[in-house]
C-alpha cells in the first residue's frame, strides 16, 4: 500500500464520518438555529463575541492543532510502527476525538458557555467541580511547560537539519523573528477589524499573504532575536500572561484566523507531498507489542503517545473555554466542533506520513518538530525548488511554532478562567491573579530544568490529556442520562479512554518512582500520576452516585 492510497482512504473515511456519523451525533443534541447562544446573551466584545463560522473554524482549528498531532504520531510510529498508529488515528478521530470535541462544545453552549469544570460542578456537585478544576489546572501546567520548552528550543537552535549547513542566516533567529512578526501582524489585523471594519475577504487577501511574507523576511533579520533557552522560555511565559488578558478580538481571534491559514497551507503541502513526492514507505508497519525504552507495551502507550492526533482533553477546554463563547448559531457546532477535529486528524496523518517516508536511520536523535519541519520543507521544495530547502525547512519550523504559540496563550487564558471561577474573584484583579497563578508554576519549572525536558513527560502529558477527555465524556454522559437522551456514543468512548489512561498512569507512576533520585523530575512525574489517578477515581465514584440518585428520583 502506497502513501497516496493511504491518504485517499483516510480522507474518504473522515469525510464519510463527518456527513454520516457526525450528523447522527448532531441529531442527538436537537440543535436549533433559532436558539439564542451565549455569545449573544452575554455579549461583551471581550470574551463573548458572535463570530462568523468560517472565521471561528480557523481560530478553533489553530487553537487545538498544536504539537500534539505532530509529535505524537511521529513518536508512536518509531515505537510501534505506522500501521497501529494509522488505525488508531483513523478510528479514534471519528468515533472518539471528534465526538468528544463536538459534545464538549455543545454541552458548554447549552450551559451558558460555562467551562467543563463549571458544568461538572452543576452536574456532580461543588466538590466534584473543584476536583475537576484541580485536574484541569495540573494538565494546563504540563501543557504550558512542554510546549514552551519545545518553542524556546526552536528559537535557540532552529531546525536541526540546518545546523551543519553554511547559511546566510541564523535558523533559530529566523524562526523566532517570523513567529514574533506573526503575532504583531495578528494584533494589527485585530485593530483593523475592530476600528476600520473592513470586509473579511479584503483582510484575508492582505494579511494571509503577509503572514507568509513574514516567514521569508525572518531569514533576513535572524540576528535580531538571539537569546538562550531560559530567557526565551521566560519571554514566552510573559507573552502568555499578557496575551491571556487581552480581549479575544485583539489577538486570539485574528491570530487564530491567520494561524488557520498556515495550517491550511501545511495541509495543502501535505497533499502535494503525499501525491507528488514519489516517496516510498521506509518505516516498518509494525515493530512489536513492546517498546523497551518506555518500559511499556502497545496497550496502553500507543493511545496516550499519539494523544491529540486522535483524542484530546485539551480540546474540551478550548471548546468550553473560548470557542463556546463565540458560537453565533447552534447549527455551527457541527462544522466547528466535529469538523475541526477531523481536520486535526489529517494533520496527524501528514505527520505520520512524513516519518513513514524516512528510514529509521535518518531520524535517530531528531526531535519530532525537526522531523516534521524537514518533511514539510521537502514538500514545499516541490513547488519552489530544492535550492530553497533551507528556507523551506525554516518555514516548516515556523509553522510548527505557530501551532504551539496558539496553544500556549489559549492554555494560559483557560487557566485564568478556571482560577477566576475557583477563587471567586472577577474583574481585572481576578484576571491578574488567575493568570499569575497559572503561569508562575510553569515559569519556575522551566527555569529549573534543562532544555529538552519535555520528552521526559510527554507520555504523562498524553495520559493526563486523554484522561481529561474521558472525564469530560463522563460528565457529558451524566448530563445526557439526566435529560433522558441517548448516551452510548459518549459512554462507550469514555469507558475505553478511561481504562486506557488509568492503566498508563499507573505504569508511569511505578516506572518514575523506580527512577526517582530524591525530589527530581521523575519523582514529580510519579507524584502527579498518582494524584491524577486519585482525582479521576473520585470523579468516577461521584458520577456513579449521581446516576444512582437520579435513578432513584
Amino acid at each position: 500500500m502506497g502513501l497516496p492510497l493511504i491518504a485517499i482512504l483516510f480522507l474518504t473515511f473522515i469525510t464519510l464520518g463527518y456527513f454520516f456519523y457526525g450528523s447522527w451525533v448532531a441529531k442527538q443534541f436537537n440543535l436549533d438555529p433559532q436558539n439564542i447562544t451565549p455569545a449573544h446573551t452575554h455579549r461583551d466584545d471581550v470574551d463573548y463575541v458572535p463570530t462568523n463560522p468560517f472565521y471561528l473554524f480557523a481560530q478553533h482549528f489553530s487553537a487545538i492543532a498544536a504539537a500534539g498531532p505532530i509529535a505524537g504520531p511521529i513518536v508512536a510510529c518509531q515505537q510501534f510502527g505506522w500501521l497501529p498508529s494509522l488505525l488508531w488515528i483513523s478510528l479514534g478521530v471519528v468515533f472518539i476525538g471528534a465526538v468528544h470535541d463536538f459534545s464538549s462544545l455543545t454541552c458548554s453552549v447549552k450551559h451558558g458557555a460555562n467551562s467543563i469544570a463549571d458544568i461538572t460542578k452543576e452536574q456532580l456537585g461543588s466538590k466534584a467541580g473543584r476536583a475537576m478544576m484541580l485536574f484541569i489546572w495540573i494538565a494546563l501546567i504540563y501543557i504550558i511547560v512542554a510546549f514552551a520548552d519545545i518553542t524556546a528550543s526552536s528559537f535557540v537552535t532552529g531546525p536541526e537539519e540546518l545546523s551543519g549547513l553554511s547559511l546566510s542566516f541564523h535558523p533559530g533567529g529566523a524562526v523566532a523573528w517570523a513567529s514574533i512578526g506573526y503575532l504583531f501582524l495578528s494584533l494589527i489585523l485585530g485593530l483593523v477589524e475592530k476600528y476600520l471594519k473592513t470586509p473579511l475577504w479584503l483582510n484575508t487577501l492582505i494579511f494571509v499573504p503577509a503572514t507568509f511574507a513574514i516567514c521569508w523576511l525572518g531569514t533576513f533579520f535572524s540576528d535580531w532575536f538571539q537569546f538562550n533557552q531560559v530567557t526565551w522560555a521566560l519571554l514566552i511565559c510573559l507573552y502568555c500572561a499578557l496575551a491571556s488578558m487581552l480581549p479575544v478580538w485583539l489577538l486570539l481571534q485574528p491570530r487564530g484566523y491567520l494561524g488557520g491559514y498556515v495550517l491550511y497551507c501545511v495541509l495543502f503541502l501535505g497533499i502535494v507531498g503525499l501525491f507528488f513526492g514519489e516517496r516510498t514507505i521506509q518505516q516498518p508497519a509494525f515493530t512489536g507489542f513492546h517498546f523497551d525504552q518506555m518500559a511499556g507495551s502497545i496497550f496502553p502507550f500507543l493511545f496516550v503517545t499519539i494523544a491529540c492526533g486522535a483524542c484530546s482533553g485539551f480540546h474540551g477546554l478550548v471548546c468550553s473555554g473560548t470557542t463556546s463563547k463565540q458560537i453565533d448559531k447552534e447549527t455551527h457546532l457541527h462544522p466547528v466542533g466535529y469538523g475541526a477535529m477531523l481536520a486535526e486528524g489529517f494533520v496527524a496523518l501528514i505527520s505520520l506520513s512524513i516519518i513513514m517516508m524516512m528510514a529509521p536511520s535518518e531520524v535517530i536523535g531528531l526531535k519530532p518538530g525537526s522531523i516534521y519541519g524537514r518533511g514539510i520543507g521537502e514538500f514545499l521544495t516541490l513547488l519552489i525548488g530544492k535550492e530553497n530547502l533551507p528556507f523551506a525547512i525554516t518555514f516548516g519550523a515556523m509553522a510548527f511554532s505557530t501551532f504551539v504559540f496558539d496553544t500556549l496563550d489559549v492554555s494560559t487564558r483557560l487557566g485564568r478562567y478556571l482560577l477566576e471561577e475557583l477563587l471567586g474573584v472577577k474583574g481585572k484583579m481576578g484576571a491578574f491573579l488567575g493568570t499569575l497563578l497559572t503561569i508562575l508554576p510553569a515559569a519556575l519549572i522551566l527555569m529549573n530544568t534543562k532544555s529538552g525536558m519535555w520528552a521526559q513527560f510527554w507520555t504523562l502529558f498524553g495520559a493526563a490529556n486523554q484522561l481529561l477527555a474521558a472525564l469530560t465524556l463522563l460528565v457529558i454522559s451524566v448530563w445526557l442520562y439526566k435529560n433522558k437522551r441517548r448516551l452510548a456514543f459518549t459512554l462507550v468512548p469514555m469507558i475505553f479512554v478511561l481504562v486506557t489512561t488509568l492503566v498508563a498512569l499507573f505504569q508511569l507512576a511505578r516506572v518514575n518512582w523506580e527512577k526517582a533520585q530524591g525530589l527530581d523530575l521523575s519523582f514529580m512525574n510519579s507524584l502527579m500520576s498518582l494524584s491524577l489517578i486519585l482525582l479521576a477515581l473520585y470523579l468516577v465514584g461521584t458520577s456513579f452516585k449521581e446516576v444512582l440518585k437520579s435513578k432513584a428520583n
